[in-house]
């Protein structure tokens, strides 16, 4: 008989910059945890065309597909980290500086820690960086919000994201 299905909880992700990258990137552990991680969303626009000569009929044509920006939220981190770094040189150097895009990916892991969907977001660059209030008065953790722009978003095969759990697993390691 077939087993139920229990959708996984959204409480269990990580997320990195793939490819080889400076040794700041991949010694950067505080860069795969967040607290929150929103705008994997992808849609495609439709645009109506009516039928020349027929007034019952619109067609509705594919147009342009359009993304939000991916929002991840965390603790302030005060370590070296290079996504604050990259946010840094890109939002704080007035364009006077190249932008460097990166490709993102953000991996849903299941109960034993492994990556169960993956989604790759190519070419995404920081946009936004926004520190949290400081504010005497509250018992809170600082917090910082990291915004990319992203070129496209490919929900990655589960091999692909199979072939990442070496990688999680040193950064789970290098975690605990």
């Amino acid at each position: 008989m077939f087993a139920t299905y229990h959708p996984p909880p959204a409480f269990s992700f990580t997320v990195m910059v793939a490819g080889v990258g400076t040794p700041l990137q991949l010694s950067s552990l505080a860069d795969t945890s967040f607290q929150e991680a929103s705008g994997l969303e992808a849609r495609i626009d439709t645009e109506a065309l009516a039928e020349g000569g027929e007034n019952r009929f619109v067609h509705q044509l594919p147009g342009v597909t359009k993304s939000p920006n991916l929002v991840l939220r965390r603790g302030y981190v005060t370590r070296p980290s290079f996504l604050s770094e990259w946010a840094a040189q890109t939002i704080g150097s007035a364009l006077s500086q190249r932008i460097l895009p990166q490709t993102l990916v953000v991996m849903l892991l299941g109960s034993e820690r492994l990556p169960l969907v993956a989604w790759r977001l190519d070419r995404a660059w920081p946009v936004r960086w926004v520190t949290g209030a400081f504010d005497a008065t509250k018992n809170e953790v600082l917090t910082e919000v990291l915004e990319f722009r992203y070129g496209a978003v490919t929900r990655m095969p589960l091999t692909e994201a199979a072939a990442m759990i070496p990688v999680v697993d040193r950064l789970i390691d290098m975690n605990t």
